[in-house]
C-alpha cells in the first residue's frame, strides 16, 4: 500500500476517477431507486410468483449491474491506465485517462455485460436458499474475483475483449503463479483501523449531548470516510496495475518490491 500511495502522490488527479465514478454510481442507483421505490416492485418475488414478476424483477436488476458495472469499469480502466503511465516512466494526465478509457468502450461494455451476467447469477443462486446460497454465491463470488483479476489491466493495455481478457488473465496467473489460486492481499483491514476516528469522531459528537456539535462531527466523519474511500479505491487500481506488469513483463515497478508482488496470489 506504501509503494501504491507513493505513486498516488505524484498524480493525485487519478482521485478525480473514483470520485466522479463514485457520483455516478449515484446516479444510476437513484434511476432505478425512485421508480422502484413508488412502483413497490424494489422487494425480490416470492416462492411460486408470477413469471411476468419474477422477469420484471430480475431484468430490472441485470439492467442495474450492467448500468453500474459499466461505470465502475469504465473508471478503473482510467486509473489503471494513468499507473501504468506512470510506472512506464511517464508523466499521466486526468485526460490520458479519460481518453485511454474511452477508446476500449467496446470492450468495457462487453466485459460490464458479462460482470452483469456472473452478478444477477450469483444474486439467484444467493436467494434461492438464504443460508447455503450465501455460503455457495461467496465462494463462486471469491473465485470470479480472482480469475479476473487481470481483466481490466489487459483491456487497457493490450486493447481486448472483455470474454479474450479473461482467458488471458486466467492463464496469466496460472502461468505466473501456478493453479487453485487465492488473492493474498486486501486494503480493506488498514483502511478499517484508518477509519476509526471517523467512528470515534461520530462517538464524541453524541455523547456531547450538542445537536450543532454532533452534526458537524459526523458531517466531518463521513466527509473523511468518503476521502478513504477514494484513496483505497485508487490504490486499489494502482495495485492490480502493478500485479498486471509483473505478472506480464516481469517488470517490478519503482517503489514495489519483486517479493510482495509474488506473494499477490498464494496456491489455495
Amino acid at each position: 500500500m506504501s509503494a501504491c500511495w507513493q505513486i498516488l502522490k505524484k498524480d493525485k488527479e487519478m482521485l478525480v476517477f473514483p470520485l466522479v465514478s463514485g457520483l455516478c454510481c449515484l446516479l444510476v442507483m437513484a434511476s432505478f431507486a425512485v421508480p422502484l421505490y413508488f412502483t413497490n416492485s424494489w422487494q425480490p418475488p416470492k416462492s411460486g410468483a408470477a413469471t411476468a414478476q419474477q422477469a420484471l424483477y430480475y431484468g430490472t436488476l441485470f439492467l442495474f449491474y450492467l448500468c453500474n458495472y459499466f461505470v465502475v469499469i469504465f473508471f478503473n480502466c482510467a486509473i489503471v491506465a494513468c499507473a501504468a503511465i506512470r510506472m512506464g516512466g511517464g508523466d499521466p494526465t486526468v485526460s490520458d485517462g479519460f481518453r485511454a478509457a474511452a477508446s476500449r468502450l467496446p470492450a468495457i461494455a462487453g466485459w460490464a455485460l458479462v460482470s452483469a451476467t456472473v452478478g444477477l447469477v450469483l444474486r439467484i443462486i444467493e436467494e434461492r436458499s438464504e443460508k447455503v446460497g450465501r455460503f455457495v454465491a461467496g465462494l463462486l463470488g471469491m473465485g470470479w474475483t480472482v480469475v479476473s483479476y487481470l481483466v481490466v489491466p489487459i483491456l487497457v493495455v493490450e486493447n481486448k475483449g472483455g470474454l479474450t481478457a479473461l482467458k488471458e488473465s486466467t492463464q496469466l496467473l496460472k502461468k505466473t503463479w501456478g493453479e487453485q489460486l487465492a488473492g493474498n492481499f486486501s486494503f480493506g483491514f488498514l483502511f478499517l483501523c484508518l477509519g476509526i476516528p471517523a467512528y470515534a469522531l461520530v462517538i464524541l459528537g453524541i455523547v456531547s449531548g450538542n445537536v450543532a456539535a454532533a452534526a458537524l462531527c459526523i458531517a466531518l466523519a463521513v466527509l473523511y470516510l468518503i476521502v478513504l474511500a477514494l484513496v483505497q479505491s485508487a490504490l486499489h487500481s494502482i495495485f492490480q496495475a502493478a500485479v498486471y506488469l509483473y505478472a506480464r513483463q516481469g517488470q517490478v515497478p519503482d517503489g514495489f518490491q519483486a517479493e510482495f508482488l509474488s506473494e499477490a496470489m498464494v496456491r489455495k
